[in-house]
């Protein structure tokens, strides 16, 4: 008997029956979505004739409930045929299985529908391999009796990577690295895993940008396989039909029957108002303009305020990133009813982008002010398909730890990885289990350490001040306004960055006035404002290499060219 390896394996062949009719990157649009039709046909053969039977002779007009209970399952067809009657005959295989598509139940025909089914069933007819491609797959057993439907989330997660790192010029618009999500898992569940044991546990999960599930997936199965016995739900939303589609057909694999992924924009269609989860993880696009739906999100601002979920603040128009972590953030459930902690990735920018007053900086000064920023864990670069640049991971509660209150922990797990034999797109390098244990264990360690410091957030706060100067008259004597208060000569402004642990004037008399002793700061105008200079705080000085060594090395190669030259003018 195969196991789900073999399986997806055995799948994975089709792919040369598409070989010169199909780019690489459209392989999984076909492969996908016939999986799925092969696994609904198998789980509901048992319950198929039965079903045809009592589609004649039910005069109910709704028979979905009916049709449920029978082959207990959310999801069943009443079309005469399934892939044994559809490949005996090969001349109408087109009409028959367009007829078996169409016999599905309302979800499962959403599902196909966003994989544009009938496109691929028409490119593969004009190119003569839909009948090879039914009947291959009509050879696969995925019956609910020899595959199961942890196994079989397993072989099609699989199915999915394959696919994402072979298309990876787009895999990480919606593929994260298997490994990243096992860090962020890790690091999520970390603190929690002794309550994980209990019996009886239910646990929901969300992702706002779930792509194809693999965040969802893997959480759901690193919580299965910690107690067997706990019930764990997954919700996702999707903006990319195909992905959506990709996804949702993984949870009705694995038999989540209370999953709900939705398929929407989460900022102007959030699919779960009102509903709060007990997880949260997610890969929001990098640096992807929010501009179609600027307006919603303005208005919701101004209008809600913080009983919405950007009363804090909207980023710059280039960049939403921090528009999901707000979004997410106003799905915890509150600290008396058990409280929430979720991961999220992001690039360099959300920790510095913004000046004091901006939108990102309000956004950061909320977060860190309300003490939900737990920690951030600087991940090594190249570790995306898609890009190159360093990424970071922050874990936000609203339930922290005793020990952990008013502090946030930054881990640099730059240096944490090994390099692959074979890149893949920019991805050249991985965090392997060992890394990955590391960096969970500088997370939760308190053991001095020089890639973990620990801060007050405080630390993060600072006073931008504005420091004036007089206008001076002709005689040199200060410009007053009317109310008797020196004119400030706007060419001489200047401004400073103090520290919002120290005391503004104190800074003041220290930093500036010995300076310029005719300058008083403008009280008005002091802003304040936070950021994560992260890289700051693990910066390693590097001493200069010596100008003797340098020339000599100079020197070393010079005498190699010119030698090089000479044998080459010699020939």
């Amino acid at each position: 008997m195969m196991n789900f390896t073999d399986k997806a394996n055995f799948i994975w062949s089709v792919a040369d029956l598409l070989r010169g009719d199909f780019k690489q990157s459209e392989y999984g649009k076909v492969i996908l979505p016939f999986t799925v039709l092969r696994r609904f046909d198998c789980v509901l053969a048992p319950t198929k004739d039965k079903i045809l039977e009592m589609n004649k002779t039910l005069t109910v007009s709704n028979k979905t409930p009916i049709f449920k209970k029978l082959t207990g399952h959310d999801y069943y067809n009443v079309s005469q045929f399934d892939f044994a009657k559809l490949i005996d005959d090969s001349n109408a295989i087109d009409t028959n299985l367009r007829d078996y598509i169409n016999g599905f139940s309302d979800d499962v025909k959403d599902i196909l529908d966003k994989f544009e089914i009938f496109t691929v069933i028409e490119k593969l007819k004009k190119a003569n391999l839909l009948y090879l491609v039914v009947q291959k797959f009509s050879e696969l057993d995925l019956a609910a009796d020899n595959v199961d439907n942890l196994e079989m989330g397993y072989m099609y997660e699989e199915l999915i990577r394959r696919f994402s790192e072979l298309s990876n010029e787009t895999a990480g618009e919606h593929f994260t690295p298997r490994e990243v999500i096992e860090l962020m898992v890790d690091l999520l569940f970390d603190p929690d895993m002794d309550e994980m044991t209990k019996e009886g546990k239910v646990v929901t999960i969300f992702d706002p940008a779930c792509g194809t599930g693999g965040m969802l997936s893997v959480a759901q199965n690193k919580m299965i396989a910690t107690n067997t016995k706990t019930t764990v739900i997954p919700f996702g939303q999707e903006l990319n039909p195909e992905t959506y589609a990709t996804c949702k057909s993984d949870m009705i694999l694995k038999g989540n029957t209370n999953s709900k992924i939705v398929l929407g924009n989460s900022f102007s269609e959030d699919g779960f108002v009102g509903q709060t989860f007990d997880y949260m993880l997610s890969n929001p696009p990098f640096g992807v303009e929010w501009k179609k739906v600027e307006k919603f999100i303005k208005d919701e601002a101004l209008n809600q305020g913080f009983s919405g979920r950007f009363g804090a603040g909207t980023p710059r128009i280039s960049d939403g990133s921090l528009l999901f972590l707000q979004h997410m953030i106003s799905k915890m459930t509150p600290k008396d009813k058990g409280g929430s902690r979720l991961g999220i990735v992001f690039n360099g920018s959300p920790l510095f982008t913004g000046d004091a007053g901006s939108g990102e900086s309000e956004i950061r000064k909320w977060i860190i002010e309300n003490d939900l920023l737990e920690a951030i864990v600087a991940l090594p670069d190249q570790l995306f398909y898609n890009t190159g640049i360093s990424t970071y991971v922050w874990i936000l509660t609203n339930r922290k730890a005793d020990r952990r209150k008013g502090k946030i922990r930054l881990v640099n797990g730059v240096s944490y990885f090994e390099k692959m034999r074979k890149s893949l797109g920019n991805k050249r390098n991985v965090i392997n289990e060992q890394n990955r244990a590391d960096l969970v264990r500088l997370y939760s360690m308190f053991e001095p350490h020089e890639d973990y410091k620990d801060f007050d957030n405080a630390d993060f706060g600072y006073s931008k001040i504005t420091v004036e100067r007089p206008v001076y008259d002709n005689e040199g004597k200060p410009e007053l306004d009317k109310k008797g208060n020196k004119k400030a000569d706007s060419s001489l402004r200047d401004t400073e960055i103090v520290p919002l642990k120290e005391d503004i004037n104190e800074y003041f008399k220290r930093e500036v006035f010995p300076h310029v002793t005719d300058a008083w700061i403008d009280q008005s105008k002091t802003k304040i404002g936070y950021e994560i200079p992260f890289t700051r705080h693990f910066y390693k000085f590097v001493p200069l290499r010596v100008s003797a060594d340098i020339m000599a090395e100079i020197k070393e190669l010079e005498e190699k060219i010119a030698k090089n030259l000479l044998e080459v003018l010699a020939e």
